[in-house]
């Protein structure tokens, strides 16, 4: 099984454990509009690993995730009902990992690898 050009990992980080279940889109940017790409939801251990096609051409992508449902499940409050991470794809042959940590009302990324 080939890996996707983009993938990514969800962590919960206000309970220590994976972020399952999270819905996520795959954007471009194509002129001044946002196109989807791919749709997906986090797995057990809190990733997607794949998430659109094996390659992308460079450009601006990016990932919304749906921490509103996520948290809204568990009936839990959250600032963020949605985190959009945007970034650039510049190497067509570069593997893109873009993390995502999680809590109710922070969150941080980085590129992955």
């Amino acid at each position: 099984m080939s890996t996707s050009h983009v993938t990514t990992h969800v962590l919960d980080t206000g309970s220590g454990k994976p972020a399952a279940g999270v819905a996520v889109t795959l954007e471009m940017l194509d002129g001044d509009r946002w196109v989807r790409i791919a749709t997906g939801a986090t797995d057990d251990d809190g990733r997607i690993k794949s998430l659109g096609p094996d390659k992308l051409a460079s450009g601006t992508y990016r990932l919304g995730f749906d921490t509103g449902a996520y948290y809204g499940a568990t009936k839990t409050e959250t600032f963020f009902p949605e985190v959009t991470l945007t970034f650039a794809v510049d190497d067509s042959q570069a593997h893109y990992h873009v993390p995502l940590l999680l809590s109710p009302f922070a969150y941080s990324t980085y590129r992955g690898s």
